[in-house]
């Protein structure tokens, strides 16, 4: 069973863009999120003055699917950041994140194991490029504080979403998604598992979709029909760029050649059909071949009215 949590939001100033702290109840750890031209006040504040983990996050110029995040650690955050704010290699971060301990436990020897990690988390969620020049390598702890960082990692990977940063996210899990020639996998709450197949054009895709976010699984074909507008054109083109999408032996198609996640149904839909389309409508449950629109529509017709 899933629990709930509770995660606190304290708006330094009120606003909801400025400097704003994150914490989770029974967890030592303490988030400090500020924007870049807030961040001589942000270092101000006496967590900046701990030891702990920080994150530089911005858009990256060279690959607009994607953010570019700069993990770093120190004794005293305040002058890392310090020093990263001055260097012209690193000027794509727009916010700064600092994660830091309340009880003061945090040694050096803890944050150097949380950097290491923190990046290959990020390496593996792929939905950022990391910035830094050399990957530390990893280091090693007593078992007992490995356990410990772990947990401190799960936390921060709960609370940082919450803050508007998605590159420690991990991908779906399709492992036990079934290939592309059956359809037996069946919806749940937590996932939908959809296909969306054209036999005008001759394609099909698969894809499972997670608290909203549509991921499009390897062996998928998009459609090489031209046509003359695609509002996520722009998205298709960084993709096969990528070398995500790329050629088949048949002419008309492209084939995913790995998993490939978007932030909304319409957008898989508009590069596999590489044409402006309805996601809610084009895509279909594998079980029931039911619209997503529909399914959705047919949850919320299933929620009583507030006089019932």
């Amino acid at each position: 069973m899933i629990h709930g949590r509770s995660v606190r939001l304290y708006l330094v100033d009120g606003t909801p863009t400025g400097i704003l702290t994150a914490e989770i109840m029974n967890w030592t750890g303490h988030v400090l999120v500020s924007p870049r031209s807030r961040l001589a006040e942000a270092l101000l504040r006496a967590e900046a003055s701990r030891t702990g983990v920080y994150f530089l996050v911005g858009d990256d110029p060279e690959q607009p699917t994607k953010t570019r995040v700069y993990v770093g650690e120190g004794d005293s955050v305040v002058d890392r950041i310090k020093s990263h704010a001055k260097d012209p290699q690193k000027d794509f971060w727009t916010r700064a994140c600092l994660v830091t301990s309340k009880d003061l436990n945090l040694t050096k020897a803890h944050v150097r194991y949380l950097e290491s990690r923190f990046i290959k988390l990020t390496q593996a969620a792929d939905r950022a490029n990391v910035a830094n020049g050399n990957e530390p390598a990893s280091k090693t702890l007593p078992e007992s504080d490995v356990a410990d960082m772990e947990f401190f990692i799960s936390q921060v990977q709960v609370v940082l979403p919450v803050v508007g940063f998605d590159f420690l996210r991990g991908k779906a899990n399709v492992a036990a998604i079934e290939p592309l020639s059956q359809k037996t996998a069946s919806p749940q709450s937590s996932q939908l598992h959809l296909m969306l197949m054209s036999e005008k054009y001759g394609f099909e895709a698969r894809a499972i979709e997670v608290d909203g976010e549509i991921t499009v699984l390897a062996g998928s074909h998009a459609s090489t029909e031209t046509f003359t507008t695609n509002i996520y054109g722009n998205l298709r083109q960084q993709l096969i760029n990528e070398g995500r999408l790329v050629p088949t032996d048949d002419p008309n198609f492209l084939v995913f050649a790995e998993d490939v996640a978007f932030a909304s149904p319409s957008a898989a839909a508009a590069v596999i059909k590489n044409r402006n389309t309805n996601g809610r409508t084009s895509w279909k449950l594998v079980t029931t071949n039911q619209s997503l629109k529909d399914w959705q529509d047919a949850q919320l017709s299933a929620v009583p009215n507030a006089g019932d």
